[in-house]
């Protein structure tokens, strides 16, 4: 519960600094970014039991939902990480 409550404030955050830099859209384009991080958090353990075909591909094990939720968390910080090195470029 603590996991979702934290990506939930992490991506208000995210659409909210969407919508000052680029509007509608930016917000648009922040919520299409949001949904694997998002779903990869809250659903981790349902996702990494997934076996069948993604893609084309086949995924023929399963993966624990503890990795699968931290590579939600990773995808979720790429946002933050790449504007700390634009900023600092600037």
């Amino acid at each position: 519960m603590i996991s979702r409550s934290l990506s939930s404030g992490v991506a208000l955050a995210y659409l909210t600094a969407a919508y000052f830099l680029g509007g509608g859209i930016g917000v648009l384009r922040m919520m299409g970014f949001l949904a694997l991080p998002m779903a990869c958090i809250w659903f981790g353990e349902a996702m990494g039991a997934y076996t069948g075909y993604f893609a084309g591909h086949g995924i023929t094990t399963t993966t624990p939902g503890c990795i699968v939720t931290f590579g939600g968390w990773l995808l979720l910080a790429l946002p933050l990480v790449v504007g700390v090195f634009w900023y600092l470029s600037r």
